[in-house]
């Protein structure tokens, strides 16, 4: 006898579930319980690139079930079964599909049904064409759980073992996507164009769980920062104040308590069979011509740490599940970019072939990857047109640029001579032809790995302006991390709680359970609205916003040329140019001295101009005028 079929709507799928379904059979009453399957993706849509799209079907005993769909449209190219028994692959061709519902019938050999209803949506108008991000944006970086607590109904969900702790450096603080939504303005009058978030995806881990890097559901926002539907209202939200979001992604690794460690799909789903061998860390063994080849797998098949285990994406249904899920985001979310975690760590094929399917997918997008090395050549590498040492293949649009981050801490942080100071950010600069396209660089003064570059710089205020001019004005696109508009500090320590550190005013009131953590002052501080900043945090975020305005104002001289003189007697004078010829440029001058200094030292550059113009104050001088500036400051002018 034929049990009757199950019904089961992917598009409703975050979880395996069990259903008792009643059922009357032959006049006797009965129950059944239906195992419900979860389908990755959750849907798809019509008109894409590829061809074709491949589901991951996780089921009770699913892997060994025929598959058909009722559609005269789709075809089921191929079926996969790996090792685990609840794992099912299933490739459909969705050349001719159609926006709608298709059943796809599952049969098991009793010849018992199971049936899932899976969408193909239509996509947006130019989703193909969307904008990525570039050069005349600026990217503000958010730790989530640290910026703005904006409902405080989730701030602890029922089966999360990870519970909000504000007294806790490492713990769940309670910040949230509505904290972001409601506070859009305030990044907007700031002048950022772009947010990135650091992910924001589930991480269902017993602890530490709120930097949102131990991934534990690729398809599922962590419920303590809200849902899919706050993700896309959030987007939605941002875009019609023209701020693009981009998403943070890692493929590298997962967090420990992901379904996939508990019931893995094959025996080489996760790097060294699924135990915890540590990497070196050692990403030079992928460019040395010395190499011994167990040293490259030594790198990029090491876990991070005991409960980040890491991927192997040499398997190809894991490399397509990872490729899938990054262009489900961009098209369920409306993403203006994606920034990639720990870049260089997986698998190096499968970085060639997750890029160049984004790109292809989306030529105008912007990807940026997190290639923490300071060395020029090696960050270079990955990025798309670069001059490189093999033939390998990559179409990452842009990397984060962490040797002009060190170049400008190590310059503010010497004297000058003729081999230091300025001149290690003129010669990191000068490395520039190894790269496919510098303008296209991520540039900052920190993120969310390292301490403040207020700490960096010992607290200098002057040293601060001179390293937020320069960073908001050189080649490459800008990156600030939440909370340096405002001087935040994590002086006498490296801990990245503390570097993460709650956003003043993001949350209601002064909690008691905030006395451990936070100075009392602290508790009557909000910048979104400067109550309690100090004169100097108040003029910090003041810079900020009158810098990042100039990038609003003349988008073109961020989208051109930067031209440079080399560093002379303290003094460190750059040009930002249109890329067609323009009655007006960028003129930027950093010293370390009090100078006076002649304008016809930069004849070759001022040559056909009248005038320049001070950002800060309106000044203007003759082009063959003298200025006189003092010690330690950061000069933007206007050329006209």
């Amino acid at each position: 006898m034929l049990i009757p079929k199950r019904l089961f709507n992917a598009k409703k799928a975050e979880s395996t579930l069990y259903t008792a379904v009643s059922l009357t059979l032959g006049g006797l009453s009965a129950q059944v319980l239906a195992s419900d399957i979860t389908v990755s993706p959750p849907n798809w849509w019509v008109d894409m690139k590829s061809p074709s799209v491949e589901l991951m079907l996780y089921g009770n005993d699913v892997a060994d079930d025929k598959v058909s769909v009722k559609s005269e449209h789709i075809k089921v190219e191929k079926v996969t079964a790996l090792d685990s028994k609840n794992y099912l692959f299933v490739t459909l061709n969705t050349t001719n599909v159609q926006a709608g519902d298709v059943t796809i019938v599952l049969t098991d050999d009793d010849r018992s049904e199971r049936e899932v209803v899976y969408s193909f949506k239509e996509r947006e108008l130019n989703a193909s064409s969307r904008e990525g991000f570039g050069p005349s944006d600026s990217i503000y970086l958010i730790a989530p759980d640290r910026f703005v607590n904006g409902d405080t109904s989730n701030d602890n969900i029922a089966g999360y073992a990870d519970k909000v702790d504000r007294t806790n450096a490492g713990g769940r603080h309670g910040g949230d996507i509505k904290g972001i939504v409601d506070n859009l303005d305030y990044i907007k009058e700031m002048g950022f164009t772009q947010v990135w978030t650091m992910p924001l995806l589930e991480n269902a881990m017993d602890k530490y769980s709120y930097h949102g890097y131990s991934t534990t559901d690729y398809y599922k926002i962590d419920p303590r920062f809200g849902t899919n539907e706050d993700y896309v209202a959030l987007s939605k939200a941002a875009n019609e104040k023209g701020i693009g979001i981009i998403m943070d992604m890692v493929l590298n690794h997962i967090g420990s308590n992901h379904q996939w460690m508990k019931d893995t799909p094959s025996l080489d789903w996760i790097n060294n069979e699924g135990k915890f061998i540590g990497t070196t860390h050692k990403r030079e063994t992928l460019h040395d011509p010395h190499l011994i080849e167990s040293d490259q797998r030594a790198f990029s098949d090491g876990w991070f740490v005991p409960t980040m285990p890491d991927l192997n994406q040499r398997n190809p249904h894991l490399a397509n599940y990872l490729i899938q899920n990054a262009i489900w985001w961009v098209e369920y979310a409306n993403l203006s970019g994606i920034r990639v975690d720990t870049f260089s760590y997986p698998d190096k094929a499968f970085l060639s072939a997750w890029t160049t399917r984004l790109m292809k997918e989306y030529p105008n997008f912007n990807i940026v990857g997190e290639e923490w090395s300071v060395n020029p050549a090696i960050t270079a590498y990955w990025q798309a047109g670069s001059h490189r040492h093999d033939d390998y293949v990559s179409a990452l649009p842009s990397v984060m640029d962490f040797p002009l981050q060190q170049a400008v801490v190590k310059a503010l942080g010497s004297d000058e001579s003729w081999n230091s100071g300025f001149i290690s950010i003129y010669e990191t600069l000068a490395t520039d032809f190894l790269y496919g396209d510098a303008n296209n660089l991520v540039v900052f003064p920190d993120n969310h790995d390292m301490s403040r570059i207020y700490t960096e710089l010992g607290q200098d205020l002057n040293k601060w302006n001179m390293a937020m001019t320069f960073f908001l004005t050189t080649r490459g696109i800008p990156q600030v991390f939440y909370g340096t508009e405002i001087l935040m500090d994590n002086t006498g320590t490296s801990d990245h709680g503390v570097i993460r550190t709650d956003f003043p005013g993001g949350w209601a009131g002064g909690d008691a359970d905030d006395e451990a953590m936070y100075k009392a002052r602290d508790k009557t501080k909000n910048a979104f609205t400067g109550k309690g900043l100090s004169d100097q945090e108040l003029w910090a975020q003041s810079r900020i916003k009158q810098l990042l305005s100039l990038r609003k104002a003349y988008p073109e001289f961020f989208e051109g040329s930067l031209k440079h003189f080399a560093p002379k007697e303290g003094v460190y004078t750059y040009f930002r140019l249109p890329e067609t010829p323009s009655d007006s440029m960028l003129m930027v001058i950093l010293n370390k001295k009090e100078t006076i200094l002649s304008l016809d030292n930069y004849s070759a550059m001022l040559s056909g101009f009248d005038q320049i113009k001070r950002l800060s104050d309106g000044k203007t001088w003759s082009v063959d005028d003298t200025l006189s500036l003092p010690a330690m400051s950061a000069n933007v002018f206007i050329v006209q």
